[in-house]
């Protein structure tokens, strides 16, 4: 698979975006923090592929998993 995020000075002010794009991954991630759905942010950033938002949020959750301490 191609990079799912890169970072530039000369993108986005040198925020993390998703690749290919210049939308900064903590938009997408606001949009739900939000209560807005995948849809949504699609339909407002159309440049963004939903194979690359889905595997960004797939990424998300497999860290919150291995950083899970058992109680």
């Amino acid at each position: 698979m191609d990079a799912l995020i890169t970072q530039s000075e000369d993108v986005a002010w040198g925020a993390v975006v998703i690749a290919g794009t210049r939308v900064p991954v903590d938009t997408l991630f606001e949009y739900l923090e939000a209560g807005k759905s995948l849809d949504d942010f699609l339909e407002q950033f159309p440049t963004v592929p939903r194979d690359k938002a889905v595997a960004i949020l797939e990424r998300a959750r497999q860290r919150v998993g291995a950083e899970a301490v058992s109680g």
